[in-house]
């Protein structure tokens, strides 16, 4: 698996996006380095970044604020024990100097805006929170991402970055809680479930995986997670099965996915996890 274990540095051969040279967009290649829009002038400035699928970038943190936005493929966000799975209609706000990481789900492009924060009102949330993502908030990234980082925007492109905040909307949308632990028995198996949800193995066979008695594992899922094997489980697999729900994708073509014997087992349990159907989700998901 690759990595990227200072969340600095290039996820794939290129150094730098191109853009084509036209009216109020750079011509020449962006910096994919996010240490570089940490001090860009304006109050903030969109990189644009690739990674192929599986890319991990290790935990690290900005001294800016980000607005993380998939143009393609799925982000995962590793934040406040928690996982965030960012689709192409839903962005993620970071606040300044909060650890997190990520991981591609898919071949992944980013837009991430890295906001200066003096430039956002004070009730922008302390916590990371979703954002939904309008027609108008995507065209307004993807513009705001052709813009050169070297120069304060102005005229027509300093109103494209003010309306790009000013449309930003919290979604009421909240994470599945998915604490790793620090046993590296215990984050081993974490994070083959999180590469795989539909893995069927039980405690005993993923114990036997990885050195350990299913009592030892057992109690590391309940001290470190404060869950059991089965609900943690059960928890990635929600998380698992949001973005595939937005996407489109038929309710029970992604139970099947994710490992579940019947499409009825698989809508039980997205109820008791998230309050509503898997149904009602995707319909919630197509209005945004």
């Amino acid at each position: 698996m690759k990595s990227e274990r200072n969340g600095h540095g290039s996820a794939i051969a290129h150094h730098a996006t191109p853009h084509p040279q036209r009216a109020g967009i750079a011509s020449a290649r962006k910096s994919t380095d996010p240490r570089d829009y940490q001090n860009a002038p304006g109050i903030a400035a969109v990189m644009p970044k690739a990674f192929p699928d599986g890319f991990v970038v290790a935990e690290h943190r900005h001294p800016r604020a980000q607005l993380v936005y998939a143009t393609t493929g799925i982000a995962e966000v590793f934040a406040c024990q928690s996982l965030w799975m960012i689709p192409p209609h839903r962005a993620l706000w970071i606040p300044p100097d909060l650890p997190h990481a990520m991981r591609a789900r898919g071949q992944l492009e980013m837009r991430t805006a890295y906001v200066d924060s003096h430039a956002y009102p004070t009730a922008c949330p302390n916590q990371p929170r979703l954002v939904d993502v309008s027609a108008l908030l995507r065209e307004l990234i993807v513009r705001a991402s052709s813009l050169p980082i070297d120069a304060r925007p102005a005229g027509r492109d300093g109103l494209v970055i003010q309306l790009m905040l000013a449309e930003i909307e919290w979604s009421p949308e909240q994470p599945l809680r998915l604490p790793s632990g620090q046993d590296r028995r215990l984050a081993r198996v974490c994070d083959a479930i999180l590469s795989n949800p539909a893995d069927q193995r039980t405690l005993t066979e993923w114990a036997d995986e990885v050195g350990a008695s299913s009592r030892t594992l057992a109690r590391l899922f309940n001290a470190e997670t404060g869950l059991s094997f089965s609900q943690w489980r059960q928890q990635a697999r929600i998380a698992a099965a949001r973005p595939l729900l937005a996407s489109g994708r038929a309710v029970i073509a992604v139970a099947a996915e994710l490992g579940y014997e019947t499409t009825s087992a698989f809508s039980t349990v997205f109820r008791r996890l998230t309050g509503m159907t898997p149904s009602a989700y995707a319909k919630l998901s197509d209005s945004a």
